[in-house]
Order: structure tokens, then sequence, then C-alpha cells
């Protein structure tokens, strides 16, 4: 059986057909005719679309029955539902005469909306199909996307429209295509570039047709109103959405606050900007659910960023600099423990860039085996991540160099967040995220993408807490140094941009010791076989250890950021727990 959501375009219509039998793949087309989708091959039997089906004689009030029903609902969406006038300003061919009926035909008097006249040709199209054709009427419903999302969303409207200023919104299409997937639709279509003659947005009111109508053809659904009306010619006057969601204790809402983020210096526009200008250049890692792990009765979700390019999460806000920064002739350069000057020697070997990286005495051999293999020179010096930093600025104001700051800088915050975008579109919901620390980027990101929606908990090794003093001091202080996990979590100071973000939008930081990072390293390799390096696995240890100890069934996700780690070392520390 095959179904179908349908919404005008440019180029006439767009569809997107399912078959829900699974034996053929869904099909995307646009057709200049509705009755060419209609009469396709693959006769869907039951097709959504947006745009309005049953026409009144005469408006009472903000419109039809539905769109006075539906709109209450909706928030600070309802501007998005029209007021549907009455059939002869329909079927008029001009805008004056559309005003001029429209104002003959309501109560209170109403003109017709320049917006709302440019859709009457497909509400004619779609009127007169139905009037010739009595047969398709069982088959052909009406849907309006802003309810479907608001059905989707645990019956919360969206705060963040699809548009701005008429140009697409970046942050409220990833949230309504991080719905679409979680209510079933593959991912691949989902996020499938349009055809030619067909907006982002017009994809996107197809699809959440799509499953709309699923849901109908399972037998749910449910309409506004409830039977539905009929206008004058027998034609239903309805709006439909998906079945009753599961009670709100149950749904993890999708939507955030809008001045929780868009009031932080990196808002989530940023992030979802950042992800569609890094996203070919970078691994999309999985995210590993388990059922009560970790001595937690609760599910437990890992996002496995160490598998990211280079090793490390750094590699998104490495990306993101170099891409939306001018890169003059002298290249890039960085500071760094490791980690980020792999994944800027990375991304600048891939952009065909130059880049100097100045690492700290105590980086690991196996980080800065890892910069040099990516073709950047490596300039080894001082004791601490501060000392390289030093000498990294010294070099840029002599060379006129890019420097990519590892952390403290919006175009890495932004790149880093991305982490959470796609953690939130792929993965099962999160009540607490926890995330380990060094500079600070990192947790800056993704708490900026969760701000006001799920908890975000810092973790830090009790030698190296730079966080966890900046939050208590007020501002950025610095700290010593001492841990196991020094050569990524070794920032002496977050900077001030991270701690403006964070102060406002993270929970807590937790505080492990070096034998609980070494001891959750252990049982990543041992339990799961994860090799990770010790920054990597602090966020683990956190839970582990109880550092962090969630209430009973509390949906934990843990970070693991880092893989660069020195096996002989790695097998040290599991020898040393046997």
């Amino acid at each position: 059986m095959w179904v179908a959501g349908i919404d005008g375009c440019p180029a006439g219509w767009i569809a997107v057909l399912m078959d829900l039998g699974g034996s053929h793949p869904p099909i995307m087309r646009i057709e200049r005719h509705m009755a060419a989708i209609v009469d396709a091959p693959e006769a869907p039997q039951v097709i959504a679309v947006d745009m309005p089906i049953g026409l009144p004689e005469r408006t009472q009030g903000s419109g039809r029955r539905p769109e006075q029903l539906i709109r209450p609902l909706l928030g600070a969406r309802q501007s998005s539902v029209f007021a549907i006038p009455a059939r002869r300003a329909v079927e008029a061919e001009d805008y004056g005469t559309a005003c001029a009926e429209a104002l003959r035909t309501s109560d209170p008097p109403r003109k017709v909306s320049r917006q709302g006249f440019h859709l009457f040709p497909k509400i004619r199209e779609i009127d007169s199909l139905l009037r010739s054709r009595p047969e398709l009427v069982a088959r052909v419903v009406e849907v309006h996307p802003e309810l479907a999302f608001w059905s989707m969303n645990g019956e919360r409207p969206l705060p963040e429209p699809k548009k701005v200023k008429s140009r697409p919104y970046p942050p409220g299409l990833a949230l309504r295509r991080a719905l679409l997937v979680r209510a079933g639709l593959p991912r691949d279509m989902v996020e499938a570039r349009p055809p030619r003659g067909a907006a982002e947005d017009d994809l996107l009111d197809a699809l959440v047709g799509l499953a709309v109508v699923i849901d109908i053809a399972r037998g749910k659904g449910r309409s506004f109103p409830d039977p539905p009306d009929r206008d004058a010619h027998g034609l239903p006057v309805a709006i439909w959405t998906l079945s009753r969601p599961a009670p709100a204790s149950e749904v993890a809402p999708m939507s955030a606050s809008v001045s929780a983020s868009d009031t932080l210096p990196v808002s989530r526009r940023d992030i979802a900007e950042a992800h569609g200008r890094i996203a070919s250049h970078i691994r999309r890692t999985p995210v590993w659910t388990l059922p009560g792990a970790f001595g937690h009765d609760g599910p437990v979700s890992l996002k496995l960023e160490f598998l990211q390019h280079a090793g490390s999460f750094k590699s998104r806000g490495a990306f993101n600099t170099l891409l939306s920064r001018p890169v003059p002739e002298a290249g890039v350069a960085a500071a760094s423990g490791g980690n980020h000057g792999a994944a800027v020697a990375y991304a600048a070997k891939q952009l065909g860039l130059k880049a100097r990286i100045f690492v700290p005495e105590i980086s690991s051999p196996a980080k800065v085996a890892v910069i040099r293999s990516h073709g950047a020179e490596v300039v080894i010096g001082g004791a601490r991540y501060a000392d390289a930093q030093a000498a990294c600025d010294a070099y840029v104001a002599q060379s006129g160099a890019l420097r990519v700051h590892p952390f403290d800088a919006d175009t890495t915050i932004a790149g880093q967040g991305t982490v959470g975008l796609e953690w939130e579109e792929d993965g099962a919901p999160l009540d607490t995220i926890l995330v380990a620390v060094g500079g600070g980027g990192l947790i800056s990101g993704v708490a900026a993408w969760w701000a006001g929606r799920v908890k975000v908990v810092g973790v830090e090794p009790e030698g190296s807490r730079a966080l966890h003093a900046a939050l208590q001091a007020g501002g950025p202080v610095d700290v010593d140094v001492d841990s196991v996990a020094a050569d990524s979590l070794g920032a002496r100071n977050t900077g001030a941009l991270v701690h403006g973000i964070c102060s406002r939008a993270v929970d807590h930081v937790a505080l492990v010791t070096d034998a609980a990072i070494r001891e959750a390293q252990g049982t990543l390799w041992r339990d799961w076989r994860i090799a990770t390096e010790p920054g990597g696995a602090a966020a683990l240890a956190a839970l582990t250890s109880g550092a962090y100890r969630p209430q009973a069934g509390e949906r934990v996700g843990v970070l693991l950021c880092g893989a660069n780690v020195e096996l002989s070392r790695l097998d040290e520390t599991v020898r040393s727990l046997a």
C-alpha cells in the first residue's frame, strides 16, 4: 500500500511517496498537476496535502472551524494558519475581485492577504479535482505542517520558525528534521536535498504530510474537528494530524525556549549553520544506547565521537573556523596538547592549507605523531599548554597566520556544538549529558545547543579543574594542572567566552579522580573493546565512580570524545585493573 505527502511548490507539486509494505524504496517527485500524483502508477491510497480542502460559502470570525480550533494550539506558530475566505473569493481571478468578494462574504469583513491570494490557484485545482472525481474524497486529506509538528513534539508548539524574513532558518529546519526522524521517517529521505523546483520547506511540509498519512493508514490519526465538517459540495472540512502522543511525562520535547539559546554568545542558529558548513567534511559519529549499563538502571546513550576524523571532536571546530574565516598566505597556526593540533592539521591538509602546530612537552607522542602524519609543522616547547599558546601567539603576530583557538572562540564552539545537534537528531531523548572539560569549547557548544532543555554536566579531573574554578570564582582564573588526562584536559584557564556560556547553560561540574578515569578507560576496553584516551573516558568516569549520581530511570548521555591513546599505556591501564 502506497501513501503520499504533498505540498505546493514553485514547479507545481512536490510529493513524497512510501510503500508501507517495504517492497519499494520511497519516491520523491515533482509534478505540474496534482492529478498526476493521484493517478501515478503507485496509486497512493492515502494522500495528505498541505492545502485547504472544503471551502465555506461565508466565513464567520477568523476562518473555517479547523483554523479556529488549531490556531490556539500553536503558540508563536499560529500566524502560519491562514484564514481561508469564502469560495467566491477563492474563485476570483484577480486580487481586487478576490478582496471584494472576501469583504462581501465575511463577518466581520476581511480582505484577502497577498500571500493567501497566491495560493488560490492551487486551492482551486484541488477543489476542482475532488468535486469532479468524488471517489478521491476518501483518499485525500488536508494537513497543516505546524499542527503535525505540534503532535510530534508532545502537543507542544515549536518555538522556532522555518523561516525568518522569508529566508530559511537553520535551527527551525533542523528541529523539524529531528522530529521527522524521531517519528520514523528514513533519515536519508529527511535530509535529502529537494529536487529542482522545490524549496527546503516545501519538502519538509510534504514529509510531515507523509508522516500523518502513515499514521492514518495504520488506523490512527485524528482530525480537527472530529468528525469533519462538510462544505456545500460535500467535501470534508478538517485538518488531520497524528494520533495522540504518549503522556507528557513520557515525551522529551525537542523544542527549546528560544531565549535560552538565542541570548547566549553562541546560539542554536550558529551551530546549525556550522553543521551545514562542515557536514561534508566530518563524520557523523554514531550514538549507542545501552539499557542498564555502567551500574545505572536507566538507559545510557554514548556519543562515539572518538571515531571522528583525527581521533576527536576537535575536527568539527577546526573545519568550522577554517571554512568561515579568510586564511592568509601564511596558513594557520594552533597551540594544542595534541587533539586540537591533530584536528587543525587534518582540516588544513584536507583544505590545502599550511599549518604550524605548537605543542607542550607533556604532549603524548601518539598525538604528536598524528599531527605530523597530516603534514603540519610541529613545534614542541614549554612545560604546559599555556607555554605553547604563548609561542603560537608570537608566531601569529610575526607571520600573520590565522590562529585557530582550541576552545575560546565562537567558530570553535559552534563547530563543537554540532555534536549536540547530531545527538538530538540521532539518539533517544535525554535528561542529562556528561561532557569532559579541558578548555571548555566542547561543553560550551553542547550546552549552547541543549540550553534550557537538557541538563548539561561538566566533568573535570580533580587535578585539572579550570571550569570548576571559573564557575566558583565568577570568571576565568588560572589553575594548576596535574592529571593523567592533562594532555587533553589540561587547560589552565577557560577563557571569557567559555565562561559566559557555561555559567548560564551548564548545571554544574563534577570532579573525578585520576583513578576513576583510568577505571573508566579500562572498563571501556575490557567490556566494550572501546579504546579511548584518558580524557575521552573522563565523562564516563563521573557515572562509574559516582561523582555524578543519576536518578532512577534517568536518561543519561555520555560523550566519549577522544581516541588518541598510546596502546602501550592503555595496556598498562587495563593490566593494572585486572
